[in-house]
């Protein structure tokens, strides 16, 4: 509960005007405007009714403070005192709008009735002083108030596409954790400041990369708040690196090759064939057929806009259980515009001046939208698809009816603009491509199709939206490339390609769920790489034996607090039961300063890759790591996995480990064994492999994150991306290393990064003494076909010869003989 606020003056507009600006400073705080006559068309003129019931709207218990303009304004207000009962009033004689503003900072702030008064009364010191005028006798200077209320700090914005959707969505929620007001301005194009609670304000702000912005705080935890914002910026505010997108065509005559009848953006690997099919919406009636007053439209528009914010929150649940974190964070930033009260405000202020819930809200919508198409950046003005798609869904909402997309059949989707939710929720059964007339690569519904694993073209123009219903289309994913009815030449050249790499991974398939056992009798254990519970559902599909990486991050990013014991213990569990008895590896929270969870409260880092992540984080956190063991010991009481430490150095931080391990076992009360591993990721265990085969029971070497340290080369800097070989000699000899000693002492080794998932290097890793090789759930029947295809004897000489060359690409030459040989 907080002091309420209640604006008196002749006009409604100036009243409401100054609320917004009072709100947009202070931000959750109740103001109720009370301008204007209480007729058609509000004229000007106060009304001590109105006043009385806008002080009951805006009492809570902790009393109500009336500001006014001017003559009869203050007569109503008196007035208005003798209708109300049992309710603490202030009338205050501070100047209207800056009282407004400075009151309501203090009510936000919690201060009591008298406090907000007082500082409502100084509202007028800045100006004041500004401009040369005596300053209040016994107050504060502004410059003492500024300095004593406010905090700042400048921070850089590095992350290549500025503060879009999820960014802000980060600084948003990062916010709202704190005891403290903030607002965020950018230095550079001189927007804001806006307050940091509002997601469109921020977004809508056009901070792109290169900009420095300034934030500001005040109350108590303005400290907290500023360095908790500092670290997340340090991230890139959460940003993975992301590859640059396509760049648009040339669409000149000579650069359309024959057949081709359109030519989008390429927004999601691989081609299609098939029908095509319109995605048809649902057709939605006038959601104002018979408005009803303005209280009942405005609490109307709020059920509308909290049912679809379930909707929402379903479909990011959902896409957090089976396409990861990423998706999940995309309708998270949906979900967070329906939780944006600019946004809301805005549109329930049309309400009172008079317009109905669906008018209102569109209006408000479109306003949003107008401030995005005026950011000069490509990224964030895509981010326009998803508001006209949250603004549909409440206007659906709003007229009863569910927003529903429907296709005919299978075929190649064909739609104006696919908003995140409507892509998450397509049938995969029934979708081989998806191709809209409008949208980018970098949107957000071309993100979901990757992950989806659907070949998408964009930006096709909207003539694509006039092709017959069932009409023949092939699009080509990697090239942009539409044909409508291709000529038998280009269906021929796509088919031969499809049916070929079809062809070897369903021969590979067809054996898939039988072991992977070397021609001279060798059994190598071929496992999955997973990251929610589709993967391991089509994991179990592909044949995998089990899962080599359980990565347990899909789990704990995209959220504002740590899961519960009891949420991991489902998970774990539910991917165990999709595998049917094979074993899972669990691996603990494997997070960075590059990729946070707010709740995690990371300092900045300027090499995060080389900092506090992996199972260095989890034991400066052990309650959280604690946590998640105790989790996986439950599971192990009913199923086959095993608990593996990334990012390990050190012989000392694996007994820490291994002690927060035994107090979970007693806290949990049970003697279940469970295996526990490390990763091989950083160059020190490898050297040390002996002596960490001792103390563990198995070891998985992660190829990509000891490529780049055992290179130093960055491999997401696309100028030393060449260098990051695994296939580098030096590389291979960690993994001879680690594999020997894990022999000697009878214990499992796995490969667990991208080289185990190529085929072509299948037996140089089973020559080096790997025995399990964890790779993406549709490599699986083709690396164990690999597997079946060679001897361990003749894999064996290979591997020794690797090791004697110098360079990877002479690696790669030798390895690529013996594979054409497998396949002829």
């Amino acid at each position: 509960m907080a002091v309420g606020i209640v604006l008196v003056s002749h006009s409604a507009a100036v009243a409401r005007g100054a609320a917004e600006l009072a709100r947009e400073m202070a931000g959750d705080v109740v103001l109720e405007p009370a301008g204007g006559l209480d007729e058609p068309g509000e004229p000007l003129g106060t009304d001590a009714v109105r006043v009385a019931e806008a002080i009951g709207r805006a009492d809570s218990g902790d009393g109500v403070l009336v500001l006014m303009d001017l003559g009869s304004a203050v007569l109503s207000a008196e007035t208005a005192l003798d209708l109300v009962d049992g309710i603490d009033v202030a009338l205050c004689d501070a100047p209207f709008v800056e009282g407004a503003v400075a009151g309501a900072v203090a009510a936000q702030a919690g201060e009591p009735l008298a406090a907000v008064a007082a500082e409502a009364r100084r509202g007028l010191a800045a100006k004041t002083a500004h401009l040369g005028g005596d300053e209040p006798a016994d107050e504060a200077t502004p410059d003492d108030d500024d300095r004593r209320s406010w905090r700042r700090v400048e921070l850089d914005v590095t992350n290549r596409l500025g503060l879009h959707g999820r960014p802000a969505a980060r600084i948003v929620r990062t916010a709202a954790r704190f005891d403290a007001e903030v607002r965020v301005a950018d230095l550079d194009n001189g927007n804001g400041p806006v307050s940091a609670r509002s997601l469109a304000s921020v977004m809508a702000l056009g901070v792109v990369r290169g900009h420095r912005i300034e934030v500001s705080a005040a109350g108590p935890g303005a400290a907290e708040v500023l360095e908790a914002l500092g670290a997340l910026a340090a991230t890139g505010f959460g940003d993975e690196a992301e590859p640059e997108p396509a760049p648009p065509p040339v669409r000149t005559p000579a650069a359309v090759p024959d057949g081709v009848t359109f030519r989008g953006l390429a927004a999601a690997p691989g081609s299609a064939l098939g029908p095509v099919r319109h995605l048809r919406l649902t057709d939605v009636p006038d959601p104002d057929g018979s408005p009803g007053t303005r209280d009942e439209e405005a609490q109307r528009l709020r059920t509308a806009v909290g049912d679809v914010g379930r909707e929402l929150a379903a479909a990011r649940d959902d896409a957090a259980a089976t396409l990861g974190a990423e998706a999940a964070d995309i309708l998270e930033m949906q979900a967070l515009l329906l939780d944006d009260a600019a946004l809301l405000d805005a549109a329930v202020a049309r309400v009172g001046e008079g317009e109905p819930a669906g008018r209102a809200w569109r209006g408000a919508v479109a306003g949003v939208v107008t401030a995005y198409a005026g950011v000069d950046d490509d990224y964030q003005r895509a981010r326009v698809d998803d508001i006209e798609d949250v603004g549909r869904r409440v206007v659906a909402a709003l007229a009863g009816v569910p927003v529903r997309r429907t296709v005919s059949g299978p075929g190649v989707v064909v739609a104006e603009v696919l908003g995140p939710a409507d892509t998450a929720a397509l049938d995969r059964s029934l979708v081989r491509g998806i191709l809209t007339a409008s949208g980018a690569p970098t949107g957000h519904a071309a993100i979901l199709a990757r992950a989806l694993g659907v070949p998408a073209v964009v930006g096709a123009g909207e003539a694509v939206l006039r092709l017959d219903e069932a009409q023949p289309v092939l699009l080509d994913g990697d090239t942009g490339a539409v044909y409508v009815q291709p000529d038998r030449t280009v269906r021929r050249e796509y088919e031969r390609r499809q049916a070929a790499a079809g062809a070897a991974h369903d021969a590979a398939l067809l054996t898939a769920t039988e072991p992977a056992v070397t021609s001279d009798g060798v059994r190598i254990t071929v496992e999955a790489n997973v990251g929610s519970l589709a993967d391991a559902s089509d994991a179990a599909r592909q044949g995998a034996d089990g899962v080599g990486l359980l990565r347990t991050e899909f789990l704990f990013l995209g959220r504002d607090e740590p899961p519960t014991e009891d949420e991991q213990v489902e998970a774990y569990t539910a991917v165990a039961v999709r595998l049917g008895g094979g074993v899972v590896t669990v691996r603990t929270l494997d997070v960075g300063a590059d990729k946070p969870a707010p709740y995690l409260r990371q300092a900045r880092e300027d090499n995060p890759f080389l900092g506090v992540r992996g199972l260095r984080l989890g034991l400066a956190r052990p309650d959280v790591l604690s946590t998640q063991l105790r989790a996986v010991l439950r599971v192990a009481a009913d199923h086959p996995v095993r608990v593996m430490f990334p990012m390990v150095s050190s012989l000392d931080e694996l007994d820490e480990a291994s002690a927060l391990l035994d107090r979970a076992r007693a806290e949990v009360g049970t003697g279940v064994h469970l295996p526990v591993g490390v990763m091989v990721e950083v160059p020190a265990v490898g050297l040390l492999a002996e002596a960490f085969a001792e103390r563990v029971d198995f070891l998985s070497v992660g190829t990509n994150d000891l490529t780049q340290y055992v290179l130093a080369a960055d491999r997401g800097n696309a100028g030393v991306a060449a260098l990051g070989d695994a296939c580098h000699p030096a590389v291979l000899a960690l993994v001879r290393r680690t594999a020997l000693a894990a022999r000697d002492r009878d214990r499992p080794v796995a490969v667990c990064g991208e080289l185990a998932g190529d085929p072509t290097v299948t037996s140089l890793l089973v020559g080096l003494g790997v025995t399990e090789l964890s790779v993406v759930p549709t490599a699986v029947p083709l690396v164990k076909q690999a597997v079946r295809a060679t001897s361990y004897a003749d894999a064996t000489r290979l591997a020794e010869q690797a090791l004697r060359r110098r360079t990877a690409a002479e690696v790669r030459r030798d390895v690529s003989e013996p594979q054409r040989a497998m396949t002829r």
